[in-house]
Order: structure tokens, then sequence, then C-alpha cells
């Protein structure tokens, strides 16, 4: 049978060059987010960048570290601690001491991510003047790059500052030097210093203070701005690279396996007349088997070919989209070239199994068969499968919601459950096509003629060539509705519950990370027909199950504002009893019982026992606790709310607040103007994460659905050919077969719509019962252009093979020409 499996392969060419296709692709897929999910998972080695130059630095305690039963447990803190000044005393005998500071800059004309820093730290990166000289007076600045040059004047949070100097930029950051008297009135607090002193000689003099760090050599680094953001950079390439390759492994093995199974369904006729000659179903199954697994080497083969030439251009793409960090490229491993290899072999001849069974069940009088309607589309197995997959989704989704319904806002959730429902429904299509497509198409076929007929008919009676020309479709509109219908429904839910939650009128932030000054708080407070709530933004620790330290997000006001300018989604106490004493905590966190205390950490890492004053429902996730500035220490206001009192003019407290805070460069906007600011769309790596995923699909599934269609309508040629002799001509053959090819779409993306649907309906009903009442979002533009994509491919896939197969002579009902 080896040998006719070879011979299969050079007549049937069509069907095995679609599987190839499929095939080689799919691998092609798996093999590049295999590579660059292989190079995502170690970065390179990085230095100190800011002071590579400094002999010692000295730096206050920033993290917090709680000993458990299994280990110690260790988060970064909110607000870092300075290094006592104790220490400083002991530090100036030993050598000269730098203090170091760092504050955002806002400058009209320069970069976004503009930084400052006293100019007395420039000589440890080292910067180097390029041109002018070093800033004396109070509003004379030294920037780092070429967007301003000395002598430019340039508008700025803090005021106006005149350019006397350049550096060359090192590619770490935009730097904008200051003399250090002025950085020090604009940023008071100095976390870390540099003394030049011997590293063993300062080691010695702070022994004994636990909260400092003494750095040097490559332990410097820690002391620049983010000495984790290749870790971090790190961990989003992997959730991106991980949800893409994910997505689109499973859309390469239901393609390939839909493909290979419809390759081998649609041979009916060619398996019965082996049968006829004499071939046994042992005979049949192998040559199957030998065909598959000789497309399967050759197209695995081939897309890890593609792979190795795919994967640097996908890299090159996410450095230049700032997805991934410069230093990012694709490494010399192996491993994923296996992974594709043999998932796309196994693929391949796993996709032909349940066919090569059919296959050899096949009776000789098939050979005789002149309909094609598939009288057992829907074997016991698919139906079991299918009907398994459908309860399984089903009943994770109701557990979910009586357990636990935030679980259906997890990322890693709303991605991984529409592929179980696409699998689910793509098996127990069968079943639904017929249906639909008679319900599609009963206008069509009201209309006078018989091309509606004619069209309803095919498509039903073909319900295996339906099925899976319409997969592609399906998992395309699919992903696409459940994915960032998803995204754009929790953003909704979030700015509906921020919307909710706020009561103030205006919103006044602070342009950069030191917050707004006491002077400002004092204007802000002083305009005329306003009540001001200052908040801070902070964090708190608790171990909770003895073992798990969790960060939770605080804002720390003032009581008697927050009941006035905020109205928090309460499950229980009042929010007048909030004290120095007592905290505002929600139902996620173990110990949310009214009037009960519990241990936490504040964000400077200062343990304390605080009372819980009232309870906040869990919402989206983000409602954080609440506690008072006292329970804050270090913490800047950061944002101020503002209501007006009965009477007041909106327009001129409006004023009133811009005049208040233009020295610091704060900005005022409306309560509804700050919640689209705040709560804008998903993030832009997430956004772009899942366009690569859905790109990469709709590529594909293009790719598969146009090869799937001329598969299909190459099969067709003596069909085409009686319609030919019953009378129809050349372009009413022509428009049918393009109708057909619509008829399938539609199919697909009212199957995938399903899916979406369901998916959406479970996050919907989890907001619900999590207490955010809003609106599911359905992305129709996005699902208009993916349908409108995927129908003009179906079309054109169809009708060019269906154009050259009418050129040929017209072949008779027994099979003679004419």
């Amino acid at each position: 049978m080896l040998s006719t499996a070879l011979r299969t392969l050079r007549t049937r060419w069509v069907t095995f060059a679609g599987s190839f296709t499929a095939l080689s692709l799919g691998v092609a897929l798996i093999a590049v987010m295999g590579l660059a999910l292989a190079s995502s998972l170690d970065a390179p080695a990085r230095g100190p960048e800011r002071f590579a130059a400094a002999p010692v630095v000295v730096k206050g305690r920033d993290t917090l570290e709680v000993p458990t039963p299994v280990g110690d447990r260790t988060r970064k803190l909110a607000q870092p601690r300075a290094v006592p000044a104790g220490a400083v005393a002991k530090l100036r005998a030993l050598g000269t001491v730098v203090e170091d500071r760092s504050f955002a800059v806002r400058a009209e004309g320069g970069p976004a991510d503009l930084v400052g820093h006293p100019w007395s730290t420039a000589a440890f990166a080292p910067y180097e003047l390029r041109a002018g000289r070093a800033p004396a007076a109070a509003d004379e600045v030294v920037v780092s790059g070429d967007w301003a040059r000395p002598g430019t004047r340039v508008r700025t949070g803090g005021g106006t500052v005149r350019v006397v100097g350049t550096v060359a930029g090192l590619g770490f950051e935009n730097a904008v030097f200051y003399p250090d008297t002025r950085a020090a009135e604009l940023s008071p607090r100095s976390l870390q210093l540099v003394v030049d002193a011997d590293a063993a000689a300062v080691r010695e003099a702070l022994r004994g203070t636990g909260d400092v760090q003494v750095l040097t050599g490559q332990a410097r680094r820690y002391a620049d701005a983010d000495p984790d953001r290749d870790s971090e950079a790190l961990t989003a390439m992997n959730a991106m690279f991980g949800t893409a390759g994910g997505v689109t492994g499973f859309v390469s093995v239901f393609v390939v396996a839909s493909t290979f199974a419809f390759a081998v369904a649609q041979r009916r006729r060619e398996f019965g007349l082996l049968r006829t000659a004499g071939a046994t179903p042992g005979q049949l199954r192998r040559m199957v088997g030998y065909e598959a697994l000789a497309v399967g080497v050759l197209a695995s083969a081939t897309g890890c070919v593609l792979g190795s030439f795919g994967a640097p251009k996908l890299a090159a793409w996410a450095v230049d989209e700032n997805l991934a960090p410069r230093w990012f490229t694709i490494g010399d491993h192996t491993w994923p070239y296996h992974l594709a290899f043999w998932t796309g072999l196994l693929v391949a001849l796993c996709g032909v199994l349940a066919a090569s069974w059919r296959a050899g069940r096949t009776g000789p009088a098939e050979a005789l068969r002149e309909a094609s309607a598939d009288t057992r589309a829907m074997t016991p197995g698919r139906r079991l499968s299918g009907g398994a997959l459908l309860i399984t989704a089903a009943v994770m989704t109701v557990l979910a919601l009586v357990t636990d319904p935030g679980e259906l806002l997890q990322r890693k959730t709303y991605v991984s459950r529409p592929m179980l429902l696409i699998t689910a429904v793509a098996l127990l299509a069968p079943v639904l096509v017929r249906p639909l497509v008679r319900l599609i198409a009963w206008l069509p076929a009201q209309l006078p003629g018989a091309g509606g007929m004619l069209v309803r008919e095919n498509a039903a009676a073909g319900v295996r060539r339906t099925a899976a020309v319409a997969a592609p479709v399906l998992v395309t509109v699919a992903l696409a509705g459940s994915l960032l219908g998803a995204t754009a429904t929790l953003d909704g839910a979030k700015a509906t519950e921020a919307r909710a939650r706020t009561a103030a009128d205006f919103v006044v932030t602070a342009a950069g990370d030191g917050g707004f000054d006491e002077a400002t708080l004092r204007r802000l407070r002083a305009v005329s027909g306003t009540e001001v709530s200052a908040g801070a933004s902070s964090a708190l620790y608790v171990l909770e199950d003895g073992v798990a330290l969790i960060r939770s997000d605080a804002r720390a006001v003032e009581p008697q504002s927050l009941a006035a300018t905020t109205r928090l989604p309460l499950a229980a106490g009042k929010v007048s009893d909030l004290d120095d004493d007592s905290i505002i905590v929600n139902e996620e966190w173990e110990n949310h019982t009214v009037g009960e205390r519990v241990d936490v950490w504040l964000g400077d890492g200062t343990r304390k026992s605080l009372k819980i004053a009232a309870v906040m429902t869990i919402g989206t996730g983000g409602n954080g606790v609440y506690v008072t500035p006292r329970n804050a220490p270090a913490a800047p206001v950061d944002r101020v709310d503002v209501r007006l009192t009965r009477g007041a003019d909106a327009s001129a407290a409006a004023a009133g607040l811009r005049q208040a805070v233009r020295a610091s460069g704060g900005q005022v906007l409306t309560r509804d103007a700050w919640v689209t600011a705040a709560y804008p769309e998903t993030s832009r790596t997430t956004r772009t994460g899942f366009f690569l995923v859905l790109g990469i699909a709709l590529l594909y599934t293009g790719i598969s659905l146009a090869n799937t269609m001329v598969m299909a309508t190459s099969d067709r040629v003596r069909e085409l050919a009686v319609l030919r002799l019953a009378g129809a001509t050349g372009g009413q053959v022509l428009r049918l077969v393009g109708a057909e090819a619509l008829m399938v779409v539609m199919v697909g993306g009212l199957l995938g719509a399903l899916v979406a649907g369901l998916n959406l309906m479970g996050m919907w009903s989890a907001l619900g019962l999590l207490s955010v009442r809003t609106s599911t979002e359905i992305p129709w533009a996005t699902l208009t252009a993916v349908l409108g994509a995927c129908a003009s491919l179906a079309v054109i896939s169809a009708v060019v093979p269906a154009g050259l197969a009418l050129r040929r002579a017209a072949v008779g009902p027994a099979g003679t020409r004419e």
C-alpha cells in the first residue's frame, strides 16, 4: 500500500497540496512562537548605568521581607525609606557625600519621559558636557540629547528654565540636570547617595544600621531608576508570546486536523473503488496513514524552515513597536523546532486517524454512488466528544460563577476558555449546519428562480464540506469577538465602576511623581465654592494563609472629605468610622469582618495592627483599600477630588483650580474626563498582543480558508459539469458557487458569534455577581471586517477554480467526455 499511497499523492495533488500548505504554515507558526518564547526566557546581564563611575552608593531600605514557615517573602516597598540622618552624618566623616534625586519633568517640546537630577550626580554616569556650561542659577539646566540647544528657553511644570549646556545621551534616560539646591527644592526627599570613600570603611561605619544597602561593583545597578525592567520586560514578553503561541498553536492544530480529516472524507468513491478491487479495510487505513506520514514529514520540515526565517522578523517588529527591549533577539534554540516538527507530524496523523477508520469501513458499493449527500457526517464519537467538551465548558463556567466570579475576569481565563467552546462547537457543527443553512437561505429560496434553492440544498447536503470550510471562519470570528469583546467589556466595567464611585465634580492630578506640595494644597483649599479631598497613592501588605504576602493598592485620605467626594461600594460598615487606627478593606481579603483587627505592613514597611472599619465589594478587582494619611507615611498627594458646594459657579471654580496648580503643572479635569484618562482602553502591550494573535490567526485561517475552498471546489468538477449539461450558463454556475461560498462564511460567522456570545455572557454574569452593572461590548467593526475578509477570500477561492474547471469539456453522468 505504500506504493499506492505515493501514486495517490501524485494523482490527487490538489488535495495533498492543500493539506501540505495548511500543515507547513501551522508548523511555521508554532516554530516562530516557540523561538520567540524561548528567546524571552533569559535577559542579558546588565551593568550599572547612572552610577557606573560612582565609588560607593548607599541606598535606603526599599524591600519588605517577611519570614514565613516556607521561607522569607519579599515585596518592593511603595514608599522606600531614605538613608537615616545618623547614617548620613557618619558617611560625611568618611568623604564627600552627594545626595541623589530623581523626579519627572514636563517640558514643552521635550521628550515625554524627561527625568530631573542634581548636576553633581552627572559625573557618576558619567555624563560629559558637549556644549555650554554647568547650571548655576535656579532657572538654568543642562539637558541630554539634542532636543534643545544652549540658550533655548523651555517652559516646564516648575516654571520657565534656560538651557545652558548639553550632554550626550547615554541611551537609558532623557535627563535634565538642575543645580543641586534647585533639585532639592523640586524633590526634597533623597533616597540614595554617593560616597567618595573606601567600600570597606563605608560598610564598617554603617554596621548595625539595618535600613541601608551598600552597593558596589555590579550591585550599583540596583540604584538605577528601574533595575528590574529587564525581568519585567521578560514577564511581559512571556505573557504576550505565551498567549500568542497558545492561541496560534490551537488555531494551527484545529485547522490542520480539520483539513486532513476533510481531505480523507472527500475521497469516499476512491476508497470504494479500492475496496471493489479487493483492498482490505486494514490496507486502506495503512494507505491513509502512509499518505499522512509522507505529507506530515515534508510539511513539518518545510514549516520549521519557514519558522527560522519568520522568527527574527517577529523579534524585530516587537522591538520596533516597543513591545520588547532593544536587546531582544532570537537565540540559538533547538527545542522549538523539535516541538513544532513533532507537533505537526502528530497532528497530521491524528487528523486522519478517525477518518481512516471511516475509510476502512467504506463498502465497495460507494464507488457506484452518484449522490454527494453526506448521510453520516456526525459519528457517535464526534457527537460524544463535542457534547462532553460543551458540558465541561458549561460546568466550569457555572462553578466559577458560584465559587469565584472574579476568575472569569482574568486574562488567562478569557483567553483560554474560548478554545474549549470553539472545539466543542466545531465538533458539533454537522448538527448545526443544516438548521443554520436553511435559516440563512430561507428568504433567498423564496425568490423566483432555482438559485436560492440550489444554494440551500448544496450547502445542506454537503455537511462535511460546509463544516470544513466554515471551520477557519468560526475560529477567527470566535477569537476576535471573545478576546476583543472581553477586553472592551472589562474596560467599560472599570470606567463604569470609577464613574459611580466618584462624587467629585472636578479631579486635579499632579504632573509628576512628587505630587503636590503644601503651598499648592493650600491654594486649592482656598478656592471658593469647593470642598476638597486630597488623596495619596500608597500600598499595604498583608500575610494571608500564613505564607502569601499580598500587596494591596491603598488610597490615603481624610475620612471627612472622603465621604463628601467618594461613593464607596460598601458591603458592610461606614466610611465615617475610618480613623488613624482603622482601615477600609474589600471582600478579596481573607479577613474582611467589620470590627476585627488585621496585621498589615504600611507602604514604608512599618508593621501595624488596624481595625476593619468597612468592607467594599470586590468589583473588577481594583477597589484596593483606604487608610488615613498617617498610615501612608511619605506618600505624596497625587490627586485632589473637588466637589462644588450648593450654588457654586462651575466655570469660576475650574478657573480658580487651574490658577492654584499652574505653578506646579497640575491638571484640572471634569469627572468624566478624569474617568476617560484614568481608565483608558486596555494597555498598549495587551492590545497589541491581542492584535498580534488575531492578525496571525486571521492570516493563517484566511490562507486555510482559501486552501480548503480550493480543495472543495476541485472535488466538484463533475457536479459543475452536470449543471452545465442541465442548461445552466457559465455565469449562472459561477454565481451559484460564489453564493454557496458566502453561505458557508455566514454559517462559520454565526457559529463564531455563538461562541463569542457565550463567552461574553459568562463575563457579564460574573460582573453582575461582583456588583458591577455594565453592558457587554461587542467589537462590531472588527467582526464586520473579519467576515468581509473571509467572504472575499472564500468567493475568490471558489469562483476561480470553478471557472478554470468550466473551461474543460463537459462530463456526462457516466463519466464519459462529450
